[in-house]
């Protein structure tokens, strides 16, 4: 069988780069997400260069990208002021929060689960829903832990100082040198395959573009929809809950049930001296019905608008390739799976467009 030695050169290729990445890993990492950033603030670098004036000159690229990074650092110092104060809070709460006391106030409840659970044979008659419940978070938050947590935090000061260092330096120049990223990938390609190269690197730019876009607008969106519900309804440390549901919602699928858990965590422990069945089951039901109605809105239009129209793939084929990241890597697996299949798709499109499953698969980014 005769080998073609374009497809010989594409893997060998491949695996090549493969292989520095997987060597220079934490460089290569820096970069990304160094890329990302200039990526989601080239916004805020358009409206610098044409709203900025000093006398009868334009904000340059230099001003436009150092007020870019300036907005960045400051968007970080607003959120550092306004949710690790509450984080403190709660933790240091919860550190002191007596669990047995919690499986007390919900010992009535656990007591009829644990009926149901012996009926259905999902426990053992000397075992009950309470005792596994206290088992189970009686050593989550421990003073011990949380000053584990800080000293081990302390230790990785260093090496965070410096990794920040690093992405703010790259990010930079490549939000002051449009293209330096792609110039650098050009630089490394064989001149047969430049043109096929710069498509392909235009096209994923512009679709990554638009999915870390739509991202933060999902984390804004849900946060704010959160906070504001639950403030409504009474419900206490809303805005952490709201800003925690935001950020967890970026694992797809899987987020919104944790985000959920967790604000039921935090209504029970913040309300331990409520009457179950007259007071903490109501306000448990106005944070579930808070997150079913915020899971509509994230299945209906969220999802589908950042998921699908913004990387131009079927939800059904975006299903699949989430389910298919979870088995490979869990969590992270599931958060980088969107990003990692757009690249593969514009790279297939680009190649090995002769294939008719690589057409099915790209077809709606021909245009981008």
């Amino acid at each position: 069988m005769k080998i073609n030695s374009r497809y010989v050169a594409l893997v060998l290729g491949v695996l090549f780069v493969a292989g520095i990445v997987y060597y220079f890993s934490t460089i290569v990492a820096y970069v990304m997400v160094a890329w990302v950033l200039s990526m989601i603030g080239q916004p805020l670098m358009q409206f610098f260069q044409k709203r900025i004036r000093i006398g009868r000159y334009q904000a340059g690229p230099t001003l436009a990208a150092t007020l870019t990074i300036a907005t960045y650092f400051l968007l970080s110092a607003f959120l550092i002021w306004t949710f690790v104060p509450l984080i403190i809070e709660q933790a240091s709460f919860l550190a002191g929060v007596d669990y047995s006391a919690i499986n007390q106030a919900l010992r009535d409840p656990l007591d009829q689960l644990t009926v149901g659970m012996r009926r259905i044979g999902l426990l053992a008659e000397n075992e009950s829903a309470s005792d596994q419940f206290l088992a189970a978070t009686a050593n989550w938050v421990q003073p011990s832990t949380l000053g584990n947590f800080f000293g081990s935090l302390i230790g990785v000061a260093g090496s965070l100082l410096f990794a920040l260092f690093s992405i703010v330096f790259i990010a930079f120049f490549f939000l002051k040198e449009q293209g330096l990223f792609d110039r650098f990938l050009m630089a490394i390609t064989p001149s047969r395959y430049e043109l096929e190269v710069k498509r392909g690197i235009e096209s994923i730019s512009r679709l990554l573009s638009r999915y870390f876009g739509g991202i933060v607008l999902q984390i804004s969106i849900i946060t704010l929809f959160v906070w504001v519900a639950l403030s409504i309804l009474g419900i206490k440390n809303a805005l952490l809950i709201g800003f925690f549901a935001g950020l967890i919602n970026v694992i797809p699928y899987l987020g919104p049930f944790l985000g959920a858990l967790f604000g039921a965590f935090i209504t029970i422990s913040s309300n331990l001296d409520l009457d179950f069945y007259t007071q903490m089951l109501p306000l448990l039901l106005r944070v579930a019905a808070v997150f079913a109605i915020l899971q509509m809105l994230d299945n209906l239009i969220l999802q589908p608008y950042i998921f699908s129209n913004s990387v131009l793939a079927h939800p059904l084929e975006i299903f699949i390739v989430i389910s298919m990241g979870a088995q490979i890597n869990g969590t992270v697996g599931m958060v980088l799976a969107i990003p990692v299949y757009t690249v593969l798709r514009v790279i297939a499109r680009v190649f090995l467009s002769e294939f008719k499953i690589v057409k099915k698969l790209t077809g709606r980014i021909e245009k981008v």
